[in-house]
């Protein structure tokens, strides 16, 4: 993955948004490596440690990247009042979700504004 393209990170509020661009809208193995370390790093600085990964722009991902995400809600799963949620799923993402039964683990929301509003709440 071009090193040019990292995700978008702001905060909204008590809030930390990655939102991952168009780059990603396949998220391959070859992609996963950068946006693997910028994840984490998130998920151990994000202060405070309430998280919304939105991938509104991706299309399709594997398991490589369902561990990445895995690692990342672990990680702020660990800290102190540490929440997560993903929003912006495509169909086949929620599929993928569903399928594996972590959309019972995750919280999921339609789009970034519900994600937020839920987080802050």
């Amino acid at each position: 993955m071009p090193a040019d393209y990292p995700p978008e990170i702001v905060k909204e509020g008590q809030v930390t948004i990655v939102s991952l661009g168009p780059e990603y809208e396949n998220l391959d193995e070859p992609r996963l490596d950068a946006l693997t370390d910028v994840l984490l790093q998130v998920a151990e600085t994000a202060s405070p440690p309430i998280v919304v990964l939105d991938l509104s722009h991706t299309s399709f991902f594997g398991s490589a990247f369902i561990e990445v995400i895995f690692r990342m809600w672990n990680r702020l799963n660990h800290r102190e009042g540490g929440k997560f949620c993903i929003c912006g799923l495509s169909e086949y993402c929620t599929e993928v979700l569903e399928v594996t039964h972590l959309d019972q683990l995750w919280e999921t929301y339609p789009n970034r504004e519900e994600a937020i509003r839920s987080l802050n709440a």
